[in-house]
């Protein structure tokens, strides 16, 4: 349940606990869209969260986690397809709700490229359709591939599937590009998905939720002639890697889409104005129900392509683009329990068990209630009648109690002192917020969390190994810490398990489980580090470490240091960026406890750790360099600066030491100047670091 105070009257523990739970409950929803097609919420409720989410890293900057969900985009691609990695990230948006949200994307657009007011910024106003995201890849003019969005750097091979969509050509003019990869939205019209459902009831099968999950399923069938008889349709919208540009605006590329053949939202418009902008949401909120396909809000583009390039990326969104969403939905229902659920980490969070009841589509009966503060603030109590608003994550939020419908008798919730699985005392931890079971890993519950954390698809991505079994393996003493998993064909092969009379385990699924364990002896370092379940160490932040130290050994040995008080270590830590003192303590706390490290050993005898390899990037002198920008400068702001020295393989650091490698200084530099100085750093101006950047090839 998140705090829906105002972000105002939160305070720094306050605000760290909503966002750890953000992060975590955002990336189970979003894992149920991207890779399932089955999310248990509407699009413009799970905004809402993302809202929250933004709204509080903005409030407390130094709070931002590393595994933010402002930093991601989507979620693993599922098994069952081959996976073809994007030549251009397929990133998601950033989301405005409101009129003033808007207002302060467009004054963030003219900071970050120093605009004055008197500037005119065009946007481009298009319906944001709810359906599944693609990139067609056309080469020498000629369709070649089809991939979905994945989890934003690889997708899944649905070339077969969406030669079968209608209005997407085949073949390209002659005065289209010789590459040209053609993104937009795959999605079911409203009678075409009541055709399909009827269709589906008389032949006796599952009929869909909505026409999302319709499209979705429908794209990533096995079998491409069931995709051809389902009903899709698509619009296109974007581009990803293209050999020459032939338009020097948004506006200007989707006319030259209508001229190659392809699908281009007739609703689509161009504002000059942000009254424009406005006027255009409005229209299409009005308008929404008698469109002919569902959409869930309006995207926003700066229009001039120069300034979309400049403007760039963050982590997962362009800074050129946002999503203005429509509102969520909400329903009433009554308590009829409170259950207290233990984490990996020890938390113990409060769910309310509802009476079911319907909300944007999809029946509901569990309710998160966050902590213990939560339920004292809003005073939740069992036999309340509630106000549940589904907002972005799978187990909806209780927005508030109805106090006129409370019973006679009721009374407030006591939350337990002890962990309800295994009696060990609860307490509150550091930050004063969350209640923790005490028990660590002699806690069957947290013991199990983590496991199902270790195989789970973000983590070590072990196919076909779910929470139940899991839960069986554990139960039955044959898998009690992640590198069990690894010893188990042995164990089966020297007759010290069997799996005879265990239901559901059969020649085919026993095979097809060490196929799965085998297939993952291999991964990625920063794949293992995020595993690992530390506190505070999310997929963004693993990265961080991996790109840091490279490969395992390095990893370890560093983190040893650092547990041991290194103050060397730790500041080799905290000055990266993406990594700060949560995250440093959180390490030092896991490697000072021999079983992690013992465990962490053991799993090193088992598998292999590739190395951290970086991704092409343009050669600059900036490659593997460490840079600190210090002073104001001129041309550009000191976030484009930043975001231009990334893009050329640079590392920005927040301070200057003996390891930076560049000082950029702008006018009215300080004190990191005068240390550079001191330690030799070199030296740039702005005129400098942009010729650099520009000799850059």
């Amino acid at each position: 349940m998140s705090d829906t105070r105002p972000v105002a009257d939160l305070n720094p523990l306050e605000a760290a606990a909503e966002l750890a739970r953000l992060a975590k409950l955002i990336a189970t929803a979003d894992a149920a869209y991207y890779q399932d097609d089955a999310p248990d919420l509407a699009d413009a409720d799970y905004d809402a969260l993302r809202r929250r989410n933004a709204e509080i890293e903005a409030a407390f900057p130094g709070l931002v986690r590393a595994d933010s969900p402002s930093r991601r985009v989507g979620a693993t691609p599922a098994q069952g397809f081959a996976k073809v990695r994007h030549a251009v990230p397929m990133l998601s948006l950033d989301n405005a709700f409101s009129d003033e949200d808007l207002a302060e994307f467009l004054a963030s657009v003219r900071r970050f490229l120093k605009l004055p007011e008197s500037e005119p910024l065009p946007l481009v106003a298009e319906p944001k359709i709810d359906g599944l995201s693609f990139s067609a890849r056309y080469e020498n003019r000629q369709f070649v591939r089809g991939v979905t969005r994945g989890d934003g750097a690889e997708g899944e091979d649905v070339t077969a599937n969406l030669r079968t969509v209608a209005g997407l050509p085949r073949a390209l003019p002659a005065d289209a590009p010789e590459v040209l990869e053609v993104r937009g939205e795959v999605y079911i019209s409203k009678d075409g998905f009541a055709a399909l459902n009827r269709a589906q009831a008389d032949a006796g099968e599952k009929t869909f939720a909505n026409p999302r999950n319709a499209a979705a399923g429908s794209l990533r069938q096995k079998d491409a002639n069931v995709t051809a008889r389902r009903p899709l349709s698509a619009f296109a919208y974007a581009w990803g890697e293209v050999s020459q540009l032939s338009w020097d605006s948004h506006w200007g590329f989707l006319a030259r889409l209508a001229e190659w053949g392809f699908p281009v939202n007739p609703r689509n418009r161009r504002c000059a104005t942000t009254a424009e902008a406005v006027a255009a949401f409005a229209e299409l909120d009005r308008e929404r129900a008698r469109l002919p396909y569902d959409i869930d809000g309006v995207v926003y583009k700066v229009d001039r392509l120069d300034w979309q390039q400049r403007l760039g990326f963050v982590s997962r969104a362009p800074r050129w683009a946002i999503a203005r969403k429509f509102a969520a939905e909400q329903a009433r229902t009554v308590v009829e329990a409170i259950d207290i659920q233990v984490g990996r980490t020890g938390a113990l969070t409060p769910v309310a068990r509802l009476s079911p009841v319907t909300v944007g589509g999809v029946v509901v009966s569990n309710a998160t209630l966050h902590n213990a503060d939560e339920i004292r603030r809003k005073d939740v109590r069992i036999g309340d009648t509630v106000i549940v608003q589904r907002a972005g994550d799978v187990i909806p939020q209780v927005v508030a109690v109805v106090t006129a419908e409370r019973p006679a008798v009721t009374t407030p919730f006591v939350f337990p002192e002890t962990c309800p699985v295994c009696g060990s005392h609860a307490e509150n931890d550091d930050d004063g917020v969350i209640i923790r079971c005490t028990g660590g890993l002699t806690c069957p519950a947290q013991a199990v969390e983590r496991l199902k954390h270790f195989v789970s698809r973000d983590a070590m991505n072990v196919d076909g190994l779910g929470d139940k079994a899991v839960e069986e393996f554990f139960g039955l003493g044959w898998v009690k810490r992640p590198s069990d998993l690894f010893s188990l064909k042995r164990r089966l092969d020297g007759g010290e398990i069997s799996f005879a009379g265990r239901k559901g385990w059969a020649g085919t699924s026993i095979a097809n489980l060490f196929a799965a364990i085998d297939a993952r002896r291999s991964v990625p370092l920063a794949r293992l580090i995020f595993a690992l379940g530390i506190r505070h160490i999310g997929e963004t932040t693993a990265k961080a470490l991996a790109q840091l130290y490279r490969d395992l050994p390095s990893w370890v040995a560093a983190m040893r240091r650092l547990a041991a008080g290194d103050e060397a270590a730790r500041a080799e830590l905290t000055d990266r960026d993406g990594l700060g003192d949560a995250a440093a303590d959180a390490l030092a706390e896991f490697f000072a406890e021999a079983h992690n490290t013992d465990e962490l050993a053991r799993l090193a005898d088992e598998i292999a750790a590739e190395p951290y390899a970086e991704a092409a990037v343009r050669a600059s002198a900036f490659s593997g360099k460490t840079m600190v920008f210090t002073g104001t400068l001129e041309r550009m702001s000191r976030n484009e600066a930043k975001a231009r020295a990334e893009s050329l393989g640079a590392k920005v650091a927040s301070s200057v030491s003996a390891k930076t490698d560049f000082l950029v200084v702008g006018a009215d530099a300080g004190s990191k100047a005068k240390k550079a100085a001191e330690l030799g750093v070199k030296t740039l101006s702005e005129d400098e670091f942009l010729a650099l950047c520009d000799a850059a090839v």
